[in-house]
């Protein structure tokens, strides 16, 4: 069957950005348009013809506008399959007029919960019933009708009208796709305003995403794996998937799992902070009220590992930063921070390493709290928990050795128990001047971690202090940290009082803190 040409059109919108030069379109193609209330209030404003819907129904808009297009005369006409002549005998004897085009965006349910203060009654108002249920029965008959739920959509089907006085099946069908999503989020998100009132549940009974795709990526981790980046709709928060990318070549699946990380690590640092990410883990990081220093500090953590990483910083990225960035010898494979200075984006962006393959991303403020939950995907289903962003409450610590940390021990150890619950378990970081100099990360064994995190510091090792994410179960892991003067672990195996004896014979300070930092 051939596409129908549009001749009546149904728009009822609440936001109606571009419908004005929308319908000044249609009508030029000789449309007529039927609408309701609000809408056909703004549409007349603007010289527009309109039939409102209530003169077609002979029935009256009421209830407050909770009831206007819920009517026989209204689905009928956007539902009638014209290739039926059951349905159009129907619609003729019942005075039915056909729809061909059917626009029609929500009540701003979401917008109106994400107010202060916002009152259930208002809440409850803002749950649109017409509209999602014209919008389906249009996508349902997308045979037959067009459904326009977005003004993105307006110039592809105004387009398409005056060129052939209809729109093809092909984009029928996308834009009958794009409208089951939208009901689809919107009662996700009514679901998810009711399901944060359950205060008898810790955790919602139904967890529900609303993730829209934002663009296909080159490939997965792997090239032969295809992938693609999806954002949630309603978040707000500096992150690295809504970032503006100012300079380099496209984003890759590992670069957005790092860059994603490495953001995690700096912004729980009040303190100016610089880290080093490398496959999910921080191979170097440093605190220091010059960022320009941090930023060394940090690429000298662990130079060779340094190579091809990606950076996060937590103040902006400045001109002495992006000088020593452009030192011959380093690369990095992205940075994100919350701005970058003219001057800094001034080299960054013409240094010719730099100008054509280091991405640059602009992440905003990061005084916006970090999202409360964490999800994790797994076939089948997902776990959900809190996520580990709080900080530890010092009251609880407590020396548990003969020997006491120095003051500068303890400044020290502060820095490496931040560090070390954003590396992978079993979990090791060695630090000394508010650096991180060796990381062992998602061994089997802990002291291998404990190895490995050595090798990495190598001479630095000398007076360095110790973080491990969960308690030593045997001596061993302390005995193979030889140069370290503190150590800073939560506690908690049967073996902790050998553990602590150990210290004492070597002469090193331990902290118990009470809190485990696994990050699996």
């Amino acid at each position: 069957m051939e596409s129908p040409q549009i001749k009546r059109a149904l728009i009822s919108v609440s936001d109606k950005i571009g419908l004005t030069d929308f319908a000044k379109g249609l009508i030029a193609c000789g449309v007529e348009i039927v609408s309701t209330g609000g809408t056909r209030r703004h549409l007349e404003s603007n010289g527009i013809p309109v039939t409102d819907v209530s003169t077609y129904t002979q029935f009256p808009e009421m209830m407050g506008g909770r009831l206007k297009t819920l009517h026989p005369k209204v689905h009928g006409g956007i539902l009638c399959r014209r290739n039926n002549p059951e349905d159009v005998a129907s619609a003729k004897e019942h005075g039915i007029i056909p729809f061909e085009l059917v626009v029609v965006n929500l009540y701003p349910f979401e917008a109106t919960v994400a107010r202060e203060n916002v009152t259930d009654a208002e809440a409850i108002e803002n749950i649109d019933i017409g509209g999602p249920t014209m919008v389906r029965a249009a996508a349902k008959n997308h045979e037959f009708v067009t459904i326009v739920t977005h003004s993105d959509q307006y110039s592809i089907v105004l387009e398409q009208i005056e060129s052939t006085g209809c729109t093809t099946i092909q984009l029928r069908r996308s834009l009958a796709r794009d409208a089951f999503a939208h009901t689809g989020q919107y009662d996700t998100a009514i679901a998810n305003y009711f399901s944060g009132h359950e205060q008898e549940e810790d955790f919602p009974r139904n967890l529900s995403l609303m993730l829209q795709r934002s663009q296909v990526l080159r490939y997965g981790e792997n090239p032969h794996q295809q992938a693609a980046l999806y954002v949630e709709k309603k978040f707000t928060g500096p992150c690295a998937v809504t970032s503006r990318q100012l300079n380099g070549k496209e984003l890759s699946y590992n670069n957005l799992l790092d860059l994603d990380a490495a953001l995690a690590l700096v912004r729980s640092f009040t303190d100016p902070a610089v880290c080093v990410l490398k496959h999910n883990n921080p191979c170097g990081a440093a605190s220091h009220k010059e960022i320009a220093v941090a930023c060394q500090n940090a690429m000298g953590g662990d130079p060779l590992s340094a190579f091809g990483s990606i950076l996060g910083f937590n103040r902006p990225v400045d001109e002495a930063t992006a000088k020593f960035l452009s030192t011959p010898g380093l690369f990095v494979e992205a940075i994100i921070a919350p701005s970058y200075t003219a001057g800094a984006l001034e080299i960054l962006t013409t240094e010719p390493k730099w100008k054509q393959n280091v991405r640059l991303l602009e992440c905003g403020s990061l005084d916006i709290k970090p999202a409360r939950w964490a999800i994790r995907p797994l076939e089948g289903g997902a776990l959900l928990q809190e996520a580990d962003v709080l900080p530890d409450n010092e009251d609880g610590w407590r020396v548990v050795t003969e020997v006491k940390p120095t003051a500068k021990e303890m400044d020290d150890l502060r820095f490496a128990w931040q560090i070390v619950r954003f590396v992978k378990s079993n979990a090791i970081v060695l630090c000394k001047d508010r650096t991180l100099i060796g990381t062992g990360a998602g061994q089997m064994s802990r002291v291998d971690s404990v190895e490995i995190s050595v090798k990495k510091a190598g001479d630095r090792i000398a007076g360095a202090v110790l973080a491990s994410d969960a308690f030593f179960p045997f001596p061993d892991g302390i005995e193979a940290a030889k140069g370290v003067k503190a150590v800073i672990q939560p506690g908690g195996s049967r073996n902790d009082e050998v553990v602590i004896e150990t210290c004492d014979k070597l002469g090193i300070s331990m902290v118990f803190t009470g809190t485990r930092h696994f990050r699996h």
